[in-house]
């Protein structure tokens, strides 16, 4: 096993003075550094989305420099311009075009520099591996710059080579950080190691609703080993010199702790109709013809529930923070998608001024949206002002974690559909029952787990973005008459971003309505989805999706599904087909294959896509087939691998993934594209094994049988 990352306790807790980072001034985006390499800075994270190596593509190609010429600095407060949260598979369309900008204009800044102080004309200069040469003269850009760095604004007026020279954009660079992570090399913040660093737990309590009755403080300060003992209202953590000693003060502590067990939660088994019994706000989101008078009419109508139960991140490694509390300023480590809104988030709960909170964000092991990272760093937040001095780290427990991280919504969909006589969609009306997609902490402290259970009282962060339960709800076809509506609820259990959002849900549904209808029409479904579309990226996307399929053939109680989708209805397109087995004995379903297609416009890096394309890709066929949170009256009960399974090795599917480039579009980012077209196919495909329609998730065993 390697080594920790070992930190210098003076460098990392110096108070830092910020620079300007307006993100207009190239400076704030790249430095010059004295042995000639170039940093880039982004205010993005490393989240296994490869940005860190899109980043250095496209820097690489403006600054005409070789890749190991560029390294990257990761969102850091002070340090880095602010982007707020990595998400929504935005890190390309925003941060990595903005450095592209930054490059090209840095480049042609240099060139009339050097144009200036040699009186050579800029044509007859170039920039060349961080040297500018010209006839006889050649320097360092830190020699032409005598130090400084590279002042003015982004021009975006300036050539961009990454759209013509294309040496290093558009090329399958490999990631050097999975290699790293294969190999159990040290990467994530929980291998974070500091000088005289000490260790941390948190006692969570046994459920949402609970609250202490009372608490044996004299025993507990008699425990061998114990640091310190911190108590906030219902809030309560130890620390120790060492991690196993933290691990057992957690469990003796909470022997000494009794708790309200109050049920707070439904029963489960009911979920479906609690849910709708909700108070929610309803909206119109799409309203066009009539959809209501159309399908009224209708000999032919099609309608179809769908649900998705709560799902876990179910990160590998556990969230983990470090703090450090000296001299009034704090200072954390963590794995959260937004340095700079975490920190305002925890300057409110701690009631600091801002610019005495720096945060360092450090990639994480496991994520796919907002897990437990932001609440994890402000518990160690918490710890470190009342142990100051020394670095905390708080590592959080696999029950921690599964019972505690903010969850992706339930979600169900109401779908109703008819044909006119020509086997055409007539009118669509769909209905999305949800909570809200996000609650990511950005200045409220309520949207921090700790903030639940401390003397103060923050409230309830709310529904909080609504936006996502309706994404892709309206269907990418052309419909003449469509309707669509949201009933927004607050929900029993806590909830924040998962990968897609609302996305997932609204395909599945749409995707298999789309084949039902074209079984209705008597029609193929991938040739009844190309009659309804005008968009010619997304024909393309689809035929070249058919191809791959052509010559696919099928065994006893196999099947081929379809199915497509536009992310956001106006970012990447991705195509998907999957084949299935089922065993009628058990119901077991095995996805044998899953071919995609994707479409993201200008690619940067095509092996960084089919990444993220294959791990969506899998991660969905693992929702789809097994997981769900489980609970009870009080509290969560899928704590453990076991009672919370997803899909293993053996079980993962073959997949082959076809990427179109397009370089003459923008690039959009395609972390979350191909999530939801893959449940979709999966369920058509188990619809042409076994004529079952699956509309309720994970896909239910019982209801395959032969």
């Amino acid at each position: 096993m390697a080594a920790p990352i070992t930190l210098s306790c003076e460098n990392q807790t110096a108070p830092l003075t910020e620079k300007s980072l307006d993100k207009n001034d190239i400076n704030s985006w790249l430095q010059v550094l004295e042995d000639g390499r170039i940093r880039i800075y982004t205010g993005k994270l490393e989240l296994g989305q490869g940005i860190s190596t899109a980043v250095k593509q496209v820097a690489a190609e403006e600054l005409d420099t070789s890749l190991d010429m560029i390294e990257v600095n990761m969102a850091e407060t002070g340090v880095t311009p602010d982007e707020g949260f990595t998400a929504g598979s935005m890190s390309i369309e925003s941060s990595a075009m903005s450095i592209r900008q930054a490059a090209a204009s840095a480049r042609e800044a240099i060139l009339k520099l050097a144009a200036q102080k040699w009186r050579i004309p800029v044509s007859e200069l170039f920039l060349k591996d961080g040297r500018v040469r010209g006839k006889d003269k050649e320097a360092t850009l830190y020699e032409l710059l005598k130090g400084r760095q590279i002042e003015g604004s982004l021009d975006s007026s300036v050539e961009l080579k990454g759209k013509t020279v294309r040496k290093y954009v558009g090329q399958p660079l490999p990631r050097k950080d999975i290699e790293a992570m294969v190999r159990g090399e040290a990467v994530f913040v929980q291998d974070l190691r500091f000088p005289r660093m000490v260790h941390a737990r948190v006692v969570h309590p046994p459920g949402y609703a609970s609250r202490i009755v009372s608490m044996d403080e004299d025993a507990i300060q008699k425990l061998p080993g114990l640091l310190k003992i911190v108590r906030k209202g219902n809030f309560v953590g130890v620390i120790a010199e060492k991690e196993y000693g933290a691990i057992q003060l957690k469990r003796k502590v909470d022997s000494f702790i009794q708790w309200d067990t109050s049920p707070g939660l439904p029963d489960q088994s009911a979920l479906k109709s609690h849910l709708k019994a909700l108070p929610a706000d309803v909206e119109v989101h799409e309203d066009r013809g009539n959809a209501e008078k159309v399908l009224k009419e209708s000999t032919t109508q099609l309608t179809a529930s769908f649900f998705k139960p709560y799902l876990m991140h179910a990160a590998n490694g556990p969230s983990c923070a470090v703090a450090f509390f000296d001299n009034e300023r704090l200072k954390v480590w963590s794995h959260c998608q937004g340095a700079y809104p975490l920190r305002r988030t925890l300057a409110k709960l701690m009631e600091m001024p801002e610019d005495s909170v720096n945060v360092k964000a450090v990639p994480g092991s496991g994520c796919f949206g907002h897990n437990g990272a932001n609440d994890v760093a402000a518990e160690a937040a918490l710890l470190a002002r009342e142990f100051p001095g020394r670095h905390i780290r708080l590592q959080w427990m696999r029950d921690d974690e599964n019972g505690w991280e903010p969850f992706g919504t339930a979600m169900m969909v109401d779908l109703r559909a008819s044909l006119d006589d020509k086997g055409k969609i007539a009118a669509w009306n769909c209905d999305v029952w949800s909570d809200g997609h996000s609650n990511r902490p950005n200045e409220n402290p309520n949207t921090l787990l700790p903030a639940h259970f401390l003397e103060r009282d923050y409230g309830h962060p709310g529904i909080g973005y609504r936006g996502g339960a309706w994404r892709n709800a309206a269907p990418y076809y052309t419909i003449p008459n469509l309707k669509v509506r949201s009933h927004m609820f607050q929900g029993p259990l806590r909830v924040s971003s998962l990968r897609s959002l609302g996305t997932y849900t609204n395909i599945l549904a749409v995707e298999s309505l789309m084949d039902e209808l074209a079984e209705q029409a008597q029609k193929d479904p991938i040739q009844f989805r190309i009659e309804h579309l005008r968009d010619a990226r997304a024909i393309e996307c689809i035929q070249k999706l058919q191809k791959h399929i052509a010559d696919v053939t099928l065994g006893q109680n196999e099947g081929l599904g379809v199915a497509f989708s536009r992310y956001k209805n106006e970012t990447v397109y991705c195509a998907m087909a999957a084949k299935v087995y089922v065993d009628r004995g058990t119901g077991k379903v095995r996805v044998k294959k899953l071919w995609a297609v994707v479409e993201a416009g200008e690619t940067i890096n095509p092996d960084g896509l089919k990444n993220q394309t294959e791990g969506g890709m899998i991660q969905s066929a693992s929702w789809a087939l097994m997981e769900e949170v489980k609970f009870d009256r009080k509290h969560i009960t899928s704590l453990d691998w076991g009672s919370y399974p997803m899909l293993r090795f053996p079980d993962t599917p073959e997949v082959e993934v076809e990427v179109i480039d397009r370089p003459d579009q923008p690039p959009v980012g395609a972390g979350e594209a191909s999530m939801a077209p893959t449940t979709a196919a999966i369920v058509n495909a188990i619809y042409r094994s076994t004529g079952v329609r699956v509309r309720t998730l994970p896909v239910n065993r019982e209801l395959l049988r032969a």
